[in-house]
């Protein structure tokens, strides 16, 4: 499963951002890493310099071997929360995703 971050331009993309989202994107994931390709998470902070309740918003999409992408966004105060809570919809979007898929095999 390949993770790719994206960062808008008040969201300083470093090295370690970096490594906290894959590390927060494969614990959520970790169960469906052979049948994922790619995830690409979208890190924003909507209202750039100034403050604001939940205004940083992380969208992430997977791309599942054989089915259209699937995509969620959270919003959260901080961006590990927001990635955090985008990992967690993810995950469940999946379940229910491959849970039907399986089903109907």
């Amino acid at each position: 499963m390949k993770i790719l971050v994206n960062t808008d331009s008040s969201v300083k993309g470093d090295e370690r951002l970096v490594e906290v989202m894959q590390g927060i994107v494969e614990d959520a994931l970790r169960h469906f890493s052979e049948e994922i390709t790619r995830v690409e998470v979208h890190l924003q902070d909507e209202n750039g310099p100034k403050q604001g309740a939940d205004d940083k918003r992380c969208t992430m999409e997977a791309r599942v071997k054989g089915m259209q992408p699937t995509a969620v966004t959270h919003h959260a105060a901080k961006l590990d929360d927001a990635a955090m809570g985008a990992a967690e919809r993810l995950r469940s979007a999946l379940d229910t995703k491959l849970g039907k898929r399986s089903e109907q095999r």
